[in-house]
């Protein structure tokens, strides 16, 4: 990806790496564990986007992580958490959750339910900060304050709405109905926007985005969102230098 000379590029959901572990069902927009591709390594500081399904009653065991910021958004069912200091927290559709690695952290994620999957997004963000004291939040989100409209989720100001990290970006999630445009305007001029369709479609700069892909766009200031059904979708501005 050469951004000095592009200004968009589109990931479409079948061009995404695929996992199929039995217990879990994962598609990478970037390259991830067995997934390499040399042109999908990141879109600048977001390093990570998973899309995954896992099966009732099973999970990620103990692992570790250390200067990453991780979120997990869950899309249905419920997630339970535990890490290294202790906590012991379960997120579920409506949450968002994030945790800082910094110096090094173990944590876990299974499925809280037994008799039933969840489905959650794993993204993980490239720190502008690095070593810090691991950190873990989650608040519970709500949807109609994204109803034709963008929900900020996460900024880099512990003041602000959402959950916070060490990064100058912010994300939001929409839910439109046919034929809503929003414009957005980038908190910082250098960053780019990833959007990720979780349903849906919509044309942004004349170019249509459906159900699970990623358009990414940079060298821009602002842009229109169109959406062409009912839509659901997840912005993500990132700075761009890694």
């Amino acid at each position: 990806m050469d951004t000095k000379k592009d200004t968009s590029i589109l990931h479409t959901a079948d061009s995404r790496g695929e996992a199929d572990h039995g217990w879990l069902h994962s598609r990478h927009t970037f390259s991830f564990a067995n997934y390499y591709n040399p042109d999908r390594m990141n879109f600048g500081v977001l390093r990570v986007l998973n899309d995954d399904i896992v099966t009732a009653g099973r999970g990620f065991g103990a692992h570790p992580h250390s200067n990453m910021e991780i979120v997990s958004i869950p899309l249905s069912g419920a997630l339970k958490h535990m890490d290294s200091t202790g906590r012991s927290e379960v997120i579920q559709e409506g949450d968002i959750q994030v945790m800082s690695a910094g110096s090094g952290i173990q944590h876990s994620e299974m499925n809280a339910n037994n008799d039933a999957e969840v489905q959650f997004l794993q993204i993980w963000i490239i720190p502008n900060k690095e070593n810090i004291t691991p950190r873990y939040d989650q608040i519970s989100l709500h949807p109609e304050d994204r109803k034709n409209k963008l929900q900020q989720i996460l900024s880099p100001n512990p003041e602000d709405d959402g959950v916070w990290i060490y990064q100058d970006a912010w994300f939001h999630l929409g839910t439109l109905d046919a034929g809503i445009q929003l414009e957005y305007t980038l908190k910082i001029p250098e960053n780019g926007v990833y959007i990720f369709v979780l349903d849906g479609s919509v044309t942004i700069n004349d170019q249509v985005v459906q159900k699970r892909d990623g358009y990414g766009l940079w060298n821009v200031s602002s842009f229109t969102i169109q959406s062409n059904l009912d839509t659901e979708l997840l912005l993500m501005e990132v700075p761009m230098t890694v």
